[in-house]
């Protein structure tokens, strides 16, 4: 939140909503208590870490982040990059690569870097999103392994409960309502099923500062550092995606900056907290969009309400079989997929299409959000250079006064070069030449030494060239990095 906010700023995104703030807040986080045991499964750390992470972020991001009525806590985007640092190094690299993920985070706003978000296709996105739902789906495929029938009776009942009991009320969340349910028949039949208490301890107290009990050298910083950036990288992605959601439903701007700013605060706080790292959730956040929630204060009820229900039903929680949670997270996976990219693939673009399977195939293979997302963003910019190379475009007129005239329009570039040359008839028998560049511009070195070697080719068969209709960008790059009009330009002729 700015320090510089006016009251009447201050007085809309806190108090305008109170009521149905507190009320939305009050959902969110029934909603959150499975989502973030499961999460923290799914990381291989105790539940504590993932509901202490929701409780931290969830009021830090009230205060700091740059979105009102938007909801951050622990994600399952995140859980899923740090299982293999959980398993190798433990928790406590854990800490202390969410403290660095969120000073990246902050480093990310200060140099005000969130704009070139604006860079990311929005086929690379559908692709990370899709992945992300495919990766939450296969993390829970572990829990079937050596399972009775017992453990499919209980995930099959608890989508049951979870699609069916929207249609005859919505009153309260069918997650909820589903591990209510089974929590109570798993206790009553005395079955012999994993609880979320068989994976790890849960909260007894508050949350206390605790510095990361890991060597601070050069060899740790190795260590945390890729998953850091990792973290930092695909957190802002699904925050500022989320926020884009946001935006859209309740027809209001947020500040993108402040968002990068709330997200790095929150996670160095939880880091410092015993929580692991977190991030937007868009699910969590169209819930608390849904259910009233408009302003931080629904953020702060949230995470509030949240360490006040795990504390008080902390014993409870110890006691929800692993087949509820499994059902909610196959729920959460089904959700967050874009069904709707399916049907698009037929009337899309090619390239586009082929840019989201990309993206989606290199997540799924290397378990690595932010590697899809690079070959996504880096396929893109292939396939727009390709296509823009396409568009340059020479036409040829022999003048009445036997002067040759070339008009170039187009994007002159390190792509489309080859082709530009390849336009000009370097043997014709006139004595003059002219390229019309008033419809061209000239974007880099490789289109200034394509133009030097078309003048020089012209001028070693005797030819005069003559440049037209240069911009003032393209005649400036020309004159700063051209050799052709250089001394001894002809002899560089085919080095």
């Amino acid at each position: 939140m700015h320090l510089g906010l006016d009251t009447a700023r201050l007085k809309q995104e806190w108090f305008s909503n109170i009521r149905g703030d507190m009320v939305a807040g009050l959902v969110v986080a029934l909603a959150l208590i499975p989502e973030a045991v499961a999460f923290s499964i799914i990381a291989g750390v105790d539940p504590k870490v993932g509901l202490f992470a929701s409780f931290i972020i969830s009021v830090t991001t009230a205060f700091f982040g740059g979105r009102p009525g938007m909801i951050s806590a622990a994600t399952g985007a995140m859980a899923l990059l740090i299982i293999k640092l959980v398993a190798d190094h433990g928790v406590e690299y854990l800490f202390a690569a969410t403290i660095l993920a969120g000073a990246l985070q902050f480093a990310f706003r200060m140099l005000r870097l969130s704009r070139y978000i604006k860079f990311v296709p929005r086929s690379v996105m559908t692709g990370f999103v899709n992945a992300l739902a495919i990766l939450i789906f296969l993390a829970q495929l572990p829990q079937f392994t050596g399972a009775s029938w017992q453990m499919y009776a209980m995930v099959a009942a608890g989508l049951a409960i979870i699609y069916g009991l929207p249609r005859l009320t919505k009153a309260v969340p069918s997650p909820l309502v589903a591990i209510v349910v089974l929590t109570g028949v798993a206790i009553m039949t005395g079955s012999d099923l994993r609880t979320v208490g068989d994976m790890g301890a849960m909260p007894t107290a508050l949350p206390f500062f605790h510095i990361p009990a890991v060597p601070f050298t050069l060899d740790t910083l190795r260590i945390i550092l890729p998953y850091s950036a990792t973290l930092a990288m695909v957190g802002l992605l699904e925050s500022l995606l989320t926020a884009k959601v946001v935006d859209e439903m309740t027809d209001t701007h947020s500040c993108k900056h402040n968002e990068a700013q709330g997200q790095g605060i929150a996670n160095m706080v939880t880091g410092f907290f015993g929580g692991m790292a977190g991030c937007a959730m868009i699910g969590q956040s169209v819930i608390n969009v849904q259910s009233g929630g408009r302003g931080r204060l629904s953020s702060l009820c949230a995470g509030v309400f949240l360490l006040f229900l795990i504390l008080v039903l902390g014993d409870w929680v110890a006691r929800i079989p692993m087949g509820a949670l499994v059902a909610v997270m196959i729920m959460v996976a089904i959700g967050t997929f874009e069904w709707s990219s399916l049907k698009a693939l037929r009337v899309m673009p090619k390239g586009e299409s082929l840019v989201m399977i990309a993206t989606v195939l290199t997540v799924v293979v290397t378990h690595d959000l932010a590697k899809g997302v690079l070959v996504g963003i880096l396929l893109s910019a292939v396939l727009f250079a390709r296509t823009v190379a396409k568009l340059v475009e020479v036409e040829s007129r022999l003048g009445a006064d036997g002067r040759r005239v070339y008009t170039v329009s187009g994007e002159l570039f390190f792509v489309s070069v080859d082709d530009f040359v390849a336009a000009f008839d370097f043997k014709e028998a006139v004595g003059q030449v002219a390229l019309d560049l008033t419809h061209a511009h000239i974007w880099d070195a490789s289109a200034v030494s394509a133009i030097d070697r078309i003048v020089l080719k012209f001028r070693a068969n005797g030819v005069q060239v003559e440049l037209l209709g240069l911009n003032e960008a393209s005649s400036t790059l020309l004159t700063r990095l051209g050799t052709h009009d250089k001394p001894g330009a002809a002899l560089s002729l085919g080095h």
